[in-house]
C-alpha cells in the first residue's frame, strides 16, 4: 500500500520517495553468493530501525550443487512493515537476482510492476546454459511487466575491492554486500549496524573486513548517484506494544526456552541430538551455553541420541532432544520406552517435507499422524505446536512444565518455516514464567519397599534419582505392575496401566488454557489452524472481515490433549475450514475426537500458505 510520495534530489536526478506500509524483498542467488547473510543483515537493520519483520529463508538441500544451476539457488525473503506482520509476504515487491538460475526460479513470485534488480554480469552464455534458459530474459521481453534495473554487480564490486589485497575469488564473495548496499539505499536503511558486524566478524581478517565494508558502501553510493532508480522507499517504524525486543528464529527460541526451563527447575539441561536439517541449529545454539549448566551431546545416530536422553532423565536431569521426521521414525522405539517408564523429557520435531529424506530444506506439517500414532502399542504422548517463531520459546517452557508435572514425554511440532523464520520477540517478564517444581522421592515414607509407580493427583509417578538410599527399582520396557513397578504380564494389570497412561495425558487438559476466537464467537465460517499456519490464517481472516465477510479463526497449540472448549467453539459455526501443509491430517483426528465434519484445505509444495490462497478459499465457502 502506497501512503504518500515526495521527491529527493540526488547528484544525478530527482528521485521520488514512496512511503509504504510494508515491503517484501527477496535476495536470490547461488548457494555460495551469501543470500542468507544479506537477507539476515537487512532483517537486523530493519528490526533495529523499528519495523516489524517476518522472514522466509529458502535454501537448497544439495551441499555442493553445481554453480549456476537451478538446484543450487538460495533465497531469502524479508517482509518489513510499519504495522504488525504475520508472514513474509505473499507477492515479492522487490527481487534482487544474482544470476539467470536465481531469476528463473524466483521471478514468478514478483508482483507485476515490481522492482527487479539483476546482476547483468552473470547473464553469460555459459550461465544461461547452466540454468537451461533457451533465451536471455534480459533481452527477450519476458520481463517487460517489471521495472528492471540491470546492474554490473561483478564489475562494480571488483572495482570497489581492487585495493584490498584479496584474490579475485575472495573479492567475488563480497558481491552480496554490494547488492545489500543497493537495498540499503533503496529502502532508506543505515549501513552502521552491518559495518559494525563486519568489523567484529572479521576482526582477525582485516582485508576481508575492508573488502566487505567497501562493497557495502559502493552498492549504497551506486544507488545514490546512478540515474537508474527513479524511486526509493520509506517504511516507518511499527507501533508495537512497548517492551524490550530482539529478533529471534524458532530454533533460537526453542534453545532459549530449554535453557530457561532448566534454570526455572534448577536442573542441569542435557540435550542429546544427531544433526539433521532443519533442527541442527538447536544443537548449535545450546552448545554455546555451557555456562548455564547445559550439556550437549552429538550422538552417532538418532537411536543413540534418544536413549541418551532417556538415561539423562532417569538420572534426574532436564532432558531433551531435537530432530525432524526421519529422526522421529528412528527414535520411535525409545520414545515408547520413555512412555512406559514414564520419564519426563521433551522431543522437538522440526518438520520438513517427506516421506523418507524427502525435502530436507523445505517446510511441511506432515508429521502430525506420526506424532499421534507413530509408535507400537498404546503409547500416548502429549503433543504441542507453537504458532510463531517467538511462540517456540513459550511452548518449550510449557512442554517442560507438562513433562515434569505429569512425568511424561512431550513432543513439540515445529517446522522449517518456524525454525528458520524470524520475527521481533518481546523479552518475557521472568516473574510471569511458570514455576517448574521438581519433586524427587527421597525416602520410603514408611513403606517396606520403594513404590515407583505410586501416583499423585495428576497420575504422575514417583521420580527417584539413582543412588538414593533404599529407592532401588526396576526400569525397562517390560510392562510394569501398578504401584510396585515390578515386571508384570497379568492381562488385567496391563489393561489398567494402558488406561492410566492415557488418562494421565487426557488430564493435562485441566491445566492448559482455553482456546480463543479471533473475530465473532459464532457465525458462518471458522478457520481452524495449528502450528505455523497461524500467520496466513489470521491475516486472511482479518482481511476478509474488513470486507464484511462472516468469518472467524482459532488456533490449536495443544493437539493431544485438545483444549476442553474446542468442541463448543466448533459447534457455533456452520462450517469449519482447516488449512494444513499436508494432505489433511488434523481433519480425521478431529472427526474422531469431536464428531465434527471440517473442510480440509491442503498444500504440499514445501512452502507455507499465502494469505491470498486462504482468502480465496474463504470467499469460495461463503
Amino acid at each position: 500500500m502506497v501512503v504518500s510520495t515526495q521527491t529527493e534530489n540526488t547528484s544525478s536526478t530527482h528521485v521520488k520517495i514512496v512511503e509504504r506500509e510494508e515491503i517484501a524483498v527477496r535476495f536470490a542467488g547461488d548457494s555460495g553468493d551469501g543470500m542468507q547473510l544479506a537477507g539476515t543483515q537487512l532483517t537486523n537493520t530493519s528490526a533495529i530501525f523499528g519495523n516489524d519483520v517476518s522472514t522466509f529463508p529458502d535454501y537448497p538441500a544439495e551441499i555442493r550443487a553445481p554453480v549456476g544451476t537451478v538446484f543450487g539457488v538460495s533465497g531469502f525473503q524479508l517482509n518489513f512493515g510499519a504495522h504488525k506482520l504475520r508472514t513474509a509476504g505473499d507477492k515479492v515487491n522487490a527481487l534482487i537476482a544474482m544470476n539467470p538460475a536465481a531469476l528463473k526460479m524466483n521471478v514468478m513470485d514478483l508482483e507485476p510492476g515490481g522492482l527487479l534488480v539483476v546482476n547483468e554480469d552473470a547473464f553469460t552464455d555459459a550461465n544461461l546454459k547452466k540454468a537451461k534458459c533457451e533465451t536471455n530474459a534480459l533481452d527477450d521481453g519476458s520481463l517487460d511487466k517489471f521495472r528492471v534495473i540491470k546492474v554490473p554487480i561483478d564489475k562494480l564490486n571488483a572495482e570497489a575491492c581492487k585495493d584490498t589485497g584479496l584474490t579475485g575469488r575472495a573479492v567475488g564473495r563480497c558481491k552480496n554486500f554490494f547488492a545489500l548496499g543497493i537495498s540499503y539505499w533503496l529502502f532508506g536503511r543505515s549501513m552502521d549496524t552491518t559495518l559494525r558486524w563486519v568489523e567484529k566478524k572479521f576482526a582477525s581478517k582485516p582485508a576481508v573486513a575492508d573488502a566487505n565494508a567497501k562493497a557495502l558502501r559502493a552498492g549504497y553510493y551506486f544507488g545514490e548517484t546512478t540515474d537508474m532508480f527513479t524511486e526509493k522507499y520509506v517504511v516507518a517504524p511499527a507501533k508495537l506494544p512497548p517492551g524490550r525486543y530482539r529478533k529471534v528464529t524458532g530454533n533460537e527460541a526453542v534453545a532459549m526456552g530449554m535453557v530457561t526451563a532448566s534454570r526455572l527447575a534448577n536442573k542441569p539441561l542435557f540435550y542429546g541430538s544427531y544433526p539433521i536439517t532443519p533442527a541442527s541449529d538447536i544443537l548449535h545454539e545450546l552448545s554455546r551455553h555451557k555456562n548455564f549448566d547445559v550439556r550437549t551431546f552429538q550422538a552417532e545416530d538418532e537411536i543413540a541420541a534418544m536413549t541418551s536422553v532417556l538415561g539423562a532423565s532417569f538420572a534426574g536431569a532436564l532432558a531433551a532432544t531435537g530432530t525432524s521426521g526421519p529422526g522421529v521414525a528412528l527414535k520411535a522405539e525409545a520414545i515408547g520406552l520413555a512412555i512406559i517408564t514414564e520419564l519426563p523429557m521433551v522431543v522437538v520435531n522440526v518438520q520438513r517435507g517427506g516421506p523418507s529424506t524427502g525435502l530436507p530444506t523445505k517446510t511441511e506439517q506432515a508429521d502430525l499422524n506420526q506424532a499421534l500414532f507413530g509408535r507400537n502399542g498404546e503409547a500416548p504422548c502429549c503433543i504441542l505446536a507453537p504458532a510463531t517463531p517467538g511462540d517456540c520459546f513459550a511452548m518449550t517452557v510449557e512442554a517442560f512444565r507438562i513433562a515434569l508435572e505429569y512425568m511424561t514425554p512431550v513432543m513439540i511440532l515445529s517446522d522449517g518455516y518456524l525454525a528458520n523464520g524470524a520475527e521481533p520477540w518481546m523479552l518475557p517478564d521472568i516473574s510471569k514464567l511458570p514455576k517448574l517444581a521438581v519433586k524427587h522421592a527421597t525416602s520410603l515414607n514408611g513403606a517396606e519397599h520403594f513404590l515407583p509407580y505410586k501416583r499423585d493427583e495428576k497420575l504422575a509417578r514417583n521420580w527417584a534419582i539413582p543412588g538414593t538410599p533404599d529407592l532401588q527399582h526396576r526400569i525397562g520396557g517390560l510392562e510394569k505392575k501398578d504401584v510396585s513397578g515390578e515386571v508384570c504380564y497379568e492381562p488385567e494389570n496391563h489393561s489398567l496401566m494402558i488406561h492410566l497412561r492415557r488418562k494421565k495425558i487426557d488430564g493435562i487438559a485441566n491445566t492448559i488454557p482455553d482456546m480463543e476466537v479471533f473475530g465473532s464467537e459464532s457465525g458462518e465460517l471458522l478457520v481452524l489452524g495449528w502450528g505455523s499456519t497461524y500467520g496466513p490464517i489470521t491475516s486472511a481472516v482479518e482481511n476478509c472481515r474488513a470486507k464484511g465477510m462472516d468469518v472467524s479463526s482459532t488456533h490449536l497449540r495443544y493437539i493431544d490433549p485438545l483444549p476442553k472448549n474446542l468442541g463448543e467453539i466448533l459447534s457455533k459455526f456452520k462450517k469449519v475450514l482447516i488449512p494444513e501443509m499436508n494432505m489433511g491430517q488434523l481433519t480425521p483426528y478431529l472427526r474422531g475426537k469431536l464428531s465434527c465434519e471440517p473442510i480440509s484445505m491442503t498444500k504440499v509444495v514445501g512452502k507455507p500458505f499465502l494469505i491470498c490462497e486462504i482468502e480465496a478459499k474463504i470467499a469460495e465457502l461463503l
